[in-house]
């Protein structure tokens, strides 16, 4: 084996393997470092001489190319490691993309994410409840007409509420996306948008249906933008004036068919189940009716009762575990919700109501003769399976048990309304499809009559 013994002493200071060669073969040795790499190559038939000035010569040529890339790194090296400083006011940013001209479509957007379209999409399939509740039959202009005016109602309301809320909305994470905070459209535009549909949804209601039914919706108006909104920043109050806010959607269908919400002329009236008939028929007043004669009763005071607890109190285990989830943007826009002062309480509150739904189905419902008592019976399905989440929640309050409350009040809702609608009192699905033949005899109902 030929070595050299300077050249093996340089290599192992630079932590390096030798350039060694074995006897009748070549080999290649290449240094290699961060900067260069150098390759020297020895061979058996070379003297010692030769091989000693050659790999001088490599070792000299290998350092002088360290140091000049060396001058160049110090010379780099400061501006890599010198913080930028800041200059105010900041230099022109030209990374930002412009706003687009709003277009026919791209206002139509605007529009409906200032309107919040599947709050007012909610907002529509509650009062169509109402009218489809309703004992008295509604034409296609009235159902027409009621779906445009609550969507124009509701647009106007949620409009001006993010004209009102856009300072603070740009503060929470989950609401700086808005059209107002992001300066697609201007406030003059927005409040533009507000007052004609503001304007125009309870005027449609006034001329295809009734005053009642307008003052329901501009009610609702005010209430929403002029209470329930600047409420949120003053008091935990204002959930229940929210809750009021969607309670009156059904109303305003039960209305648009010609009942009323109070009538002097009209008493309560009360459709107790067949199986108490004898028990109440001994201390009270007890009339028979067919099912046709139903109808007259249109103007009872408790099914617009219930229609409005219904949805009051499903709005609890709906919107609390809402607010749970989105409390820390509460807290950082300084709204006074009771998820953000006081977790459990907002947890119990939805059970308080969960259990509040179930006296309202099972009980109060089929007594107002809104359906028939079977109701009470199909409805304790969804209601268990919505009182076990909110029991849930309220026993271990995370994000968790408060999305799976939530997801169960989405599907809740519109089970319980189509329930209702299937048990109506007075209907026979299958005499509609015409399964069944409609010439038997109406069977007669036991209608409570109690003078107002």
């Amino acid at each position: 084996m030929i070595c050299n013994r300077r050249f093996l002493r340089k290599s192992l200071f630079q932590r390096r393997p030798p350039a060694c060669c074995y006897f009748g073969y070549s080999a290649t040795a290449r240094h290699r470092s961060a900067h260069t790499a150098v390759t020297v190559e020895t061979h058996a038939v070379e003297t010692p001489s030769a091989l000693k000035s050659h790999q001088t010569t490599q070792l000299r040529d290998e350092i002088g190319s360290r140091k000049e890339k060396g001058k160049e790194e110090e010379a780099l090296y400061p501006v890599a490691i010198t913080p930028a400083i800041t200059t105010y006011p900041p230099p022109h940013v030209t990374h930002y993309k412009p706003i687009p001209a709003l277009t026919l479509a791209r206002l139509t957007k605007v529009y409906a994410e200032l309107s919040k379209a599947r709050l007012t999409t909610l907002m529509v399939l509650t009062t169509m409840s109402g009218v489809a509740l309703s004992p008295l039959p509604a034409t296609v202009p009235v159902l027409l007409a009621t779906a445009i005016g609550t969507t124009l109602c509701s647009a106007s309301a949620n409009t001006l509420n993010q004209i009102v809320e856009s300072t603070f909305d740009a503060q929470m994470t989950r609401t700086r996306n808005r059209p107002m905070v992001r300066r697609i459209i201007t406030p003059l535009h927005a409040a533009g948008f507000a007052a004609a549909t503001g304007l125009a949804g309870p005027a449609i209601l006034l001329a295809f249906t009734n005053p009642l039914t307008a003052g329901l919706g501009a009610f609702n108006i005010f209430l929403y933008a002029g209470v329930y909104t600047p409420l949120k920043r003053i008091s935990v109050v204002n959930t229940w004036v929210g809750a009021v806010v969607g309670g009156i959607p059904p109303l305003m269908g039960w209305t648009a068919c010609g009942n009323h919400i109070l009538s002097a002329s009209h008493p309560i009236q009360y459709f107790p189940p067949p199986i108490l008939s004898e028990i109440i028929s001994s201390s009270s007043i007890l009339l028979s009716a067919s099912a046709s004669q139903i109808a007259e009763a249109v103007d009872n005071p408790l099914s617009p009762l219930v229609l409005f607890l219904l949805l009051f109190s499903w709005q609890f285990p709906h919107f609390d575990p809402l607010a749970h989830m989105v409390r820390t943007s509460y807290a950082q826009g300084g709204y006074r919700m009771m998820a953000v002062i006081n977790p459990s309480k907002n947890a119990l509150i939805a059970v308080r109501h969960s259990v509040a739904l179930i006296g309202i189905c099972s009980v109060l419902t089929p007594l107002a003769g809104l359906t028939t008592w079977a109701f009470a019976m199909t409805s304790m399905v969804p209601n268990a399976l919505l009182l076990r989440s909110a029991l849930k929640f309220w026993r271990n309050t995370t994000d968790k048990n408060a999305r799976k409350l939530f997801h169960d009040s989405l599907w809740w809702l519109p089970v319980i309304l189509g329930l209702m609608m299937f048990h109506k009192q007075g209907i026979s699905w299958l005499e509609w499809i015409g399964w069944e033949e409609s010439s038997r005899k109406e069977e007669p109902v036991e209608v409570l009559k109690v003078e107002a």
